[in-house]
């Protein structure tokens, strides 16, 4: 029998008991038919459908046009003309558009275009003081708001006798970053992403049909009850705008399921072949939710590791003990650390591992993980996460197994934005894009999606 490493899933309730105690019974709730995503064909002029089907549009109406006005999103290489009541423009006004290409498209609007060599803001300014009344040619996006009951805002799901929201995309700023690709007319779809943890539930009205492949290496028992692999997978990628439970940070895109992780754990060998198989798929972003204490000198999975980092993000969860230090494989320097914050952005979650004196090595990024019910002071059951249950329906957990992989879908989204990003330089973005304003390096998806985006150069 191979040694095993005690590679085990990182979830705080096996720590609290041997069940998910914090679930209700599974619920199986019928689906509507979801409205189809569509993205909108490619034109070169700015957009009017309002981007992805299904959302809820936004309305900014513009006051006095300054300084701020011109930061706004706006067509560039456009001024309007806006005249009050029909107004003709005077002889002066009419000098300062000589040469200029206007175009009548509405009743006392005009679409000047911006000269060569000069800037959409100087033109307007030199009209203005001319006596024309100009505005920015203001772009309007659509608000990615997903219809899913989970997502804040909208209606939240039934947990037991609790109603409650995903409120961890708020504090990630999910929806903000959704919004950036509804912005350039795209649904938020993610690069391929592999999941290395226990057997994926693909029978849960969250997960059918969303995963494009899948394979095992166990060379054990597999994990038929806790979930976990259901639960990681779902926060990553559960069907999303379909009208049921909840949102996956990513609204789409390949999901691999490698069952890595049974009922005695994880092995060196089944997660290394893991780890080849997710290359070979295609995988750009790989979750892994599973570690032990400390570091037990695994050269066979450390080139593995590195093998695999160099095409793909690598995320792991960084442990469940606060006085172990940071856990294997989230130790190793070719892969992204992830800790937990609990109720307080500010704070880490009682539980979450983190650097200490026996092994300094620190926490790349920390995202919600659950507030920790029964295990720390001051937390309620609400304050964990909602996530997938195997069998169906929904449950609260807590643990770095569950902030790892919203790591993972913001890495997703960036690479599904921008296929051009390396690993090494998606890696680098995450990290340069974390908020770090409460004293820890927060995942900011924003933040995170606006570098990939700008990198494009989109």
């Amino acid at each position: 029998m191979a040694r095993r490493l005690l590679l085990s899933a990182l979830t705080l309730p096996l720590l609290l008991s041997a069940c998910m105690d914090q679930m209700a019974p599974p619920e199986q709730p019928r689906p509507p038919t979801p409205p189809p995503i569509i993205d909108p064909p490619a034109c070169s002029t700015a957009p009017t459908g309002l981007g992805v089907a299904g959302v809820r549009a936004q309305v900014v109406r513009a006051a006095r046009v300054g300084a701020q006005g011109w930061n706004a999103p706006h067509v560039p290489g456009e001024v309007l003309i806006v005249s009050a009541g029909g107004k003709v423009l005077g002889a002066q006004a009419l000098r300062a558009l000589a040469g200029v290409q206007v175009t009548e498209v509405g009743p006392g609007t005009r679409l000047a275009r911006t000269p060569a060599g000069e800037g959409d803001q100087a033109f307007a300014a030199r009209l203005q003081a001319a006596g024309v009344r100009t505005q920015p040619n203001f772009v309007y996006a659509a608000l990615a708001v997903p219809n899913d009951p989970g997502v804040p805002g909208n209606a939240g799901i039934s947990i037991g006798t609790l109603k409650v929201n995903q409120t961890y995309l708020t504090r990630v700023h999910a929806q903000d970053a959704w919004n950036v690709l509804a912005g350039l007319g795209k649904t938020p779809l993610g690069a391929a992403t592999a999941v290395l943890d226990s057997g994926q539930d693909t029978t849960h009205p969250e997960l059918q049909g969303r995963l494009s492949a899948q394979a095992s290496f166990l060379d054990g028992c597999p994990d038929t009850t806790s979930g976990h692999g259901t639960a990681t997978a779902g926060l990553i990628g559960a069907k999303t705008n379909n009208g049921v439970g909840v949102a996956g940070m990513v609204w789409g895109g390949p999901l691999i399921g490698v069952e890595v992780l049974g009922e005695d754990g994880a092995t060196t060998l089944s997660v290394a072949q893991g780890l080849d198989y997710a290359v070979k798929q295609g995988a750009k972003v790989i979750n892994i939710s599973l570690g032990s204490p400390g570091n037990p000198g695994d050269t066979a999975l450390d080139a593995a590791l590195a093998s695999a980092a160099k095409s793909a993000v690598i995320v792991a969860a960084a442990g469940n003990t606060a006085a172990e230090g940071v856990y294997y494989p989230a130790s190793h320097p070719d892969v992204l650390a992830v800790g937990a914050v609990g109720a307080k952005d500010s704070e880490l979650a009682c539980y979450s591992a983190r650097s200490s004196t026996k092994l300094p090595r620190a926490l790349d990024l920390v995202a919600p993980g659950g507030a920790g019910f029964g295990a720390c002071p001051g937390a309620t059951r609400e304050q964990d996460l909602p996530v997938l249950l195997a069998g169906g329906g929904y449950g609260l957990e807590a643990g770095t197994s569950f902030s790892a992989p919203l790591v993972s879908g913001v890495a997703a989204l960036m690479r599904g934005a921008n296929p051009s990003l390396t690993a090494d330089q998606t890696r680098a973005l995450l990290l340069d894009s974390a908020d770090r304003s409460g004293g820890l390096p927060l995942l900011n998806a924003e933040a995170a999606v606006r570098a990939a985006v700008k990198a494009s150069g989109q």
